[in-house]
């Protein structure tokens, strides 16, 4: 079964209902390594809409186009009982000056440590790992990587201020990743020319909902430079629809920076998330 069939049997299976124990889009979407989050960083909300008494499952695809470079995504997240999250995501890297695919796996899981993002006075916090491995080295390799798998490690706090911002919801996301990873994995991890140094970056996101169905917000990712390639760090300004809790969908503008010698890669992506 391909991705997209597996995404649209999701969506419109009739046995398939929706947790429904929280607000609507207040789990986020899906982000590029599988958590829920925002589409370039992971934030402190678990996946789908399950209280402490339920188990709910997302499914997404998402599609990044930069001017040299193409990211397709698919994955599945799981959340457990509003505690725990795990996640996958199969991630397949196009350069098309090689007419090459890069392919890595990511597994993640993440724990919510305090608090709720909407109901507690203090921000929900959460913390969470990803493992992830590449299917072939090769470019990592030739470039100077010292790994082709590592894990990053992240500590996550998140909040939805109800009328903060002239009468709309606000929303704020604050994320440490300890990690080595260059391009996230994708061209592997570390340099054999200064080893396996782990660094703590930051990464944010902010929102505002203008309806309970739609929001329009910022993303930003620090990036390490292990490879001396110039690695920049990555924005992006998105808007997120979410017409029910079956569905969300997601569109961005992407400003990645430069990407192994390829300077000034911009774009577009759009992401779609199906809840069970």
């Amino acid at each position: 079964m391909t991705r997209i069939n597996l995404v649209l049997l999701v969506l419109f299976s009739p046995v398939l209902s929706a947790a429904d124990g929280k607000l609507l889009a207040t789990p986020g979407v899906s982000q590029i390594e599988g958590a829920a989050g925002g589409g370039f960083v992971p934030w402190a909300q678990l996946a789908g809409y399950a209280s402490r008494d339920e188990i709910s499952g997302n499914v997404f695809c998402s599609r990044g186009n930069l001017d040299d470079y193409h990211l397709n995504v698919c994955g599945a997240q799981i959340g457990l009982y509003d505690r725990v999250e795990l996640s996958l995501a199969e991630q397949q890297f196009h350069v098309d000056a090689l007419d090459l695919n890069i392919e890595q796996r990511v597994l993640g899981a993440k724990i919510r440590l305090y608090g709720d993002v909407v109901y507690s006075d203090w921000p929900q916090v959460s913390a969470g790992l990803q493992y992830k491995q590449l299917d072939d080295p090769l470019v990592a390799d030739l470039l100077g990587a010292k790994e082709d798998s590592g894990t990053d490690f992240y500590i996550a706090a998140s909040k939805l201020h109800l009328g903060a911002a002239a009468g709309y919801n606000l929303f704020w996301n604050l994320t440490a990743r300890n990690t080595n990873a260059n391009q996230t994995g994708l061209l592997g991890f570390g340099s054999v020319n200064g080893g396996d140094d782990r660094q703590w970056h930051l990464e944010a996101s902010t929102a505002v909902l203008f309806s309970r169905h739609f929001a329009i917000g910022v993303e930003y990712r620090q990036k390490p430079d292990n490879l001396g390639l110039q690695e920049d760090d990555w924005h992006n300004l998105f808007v997120a629809w979410f017409p029910n809790k079956y569905l969300s969908v997601t569109g961005a503008l992407l400003d990645m920076g430069e990407i192994a010698g390829a300077r000034s890669q911009r774009g577009t992506y759009v992401s779609v998330t199906g809840y069970f």
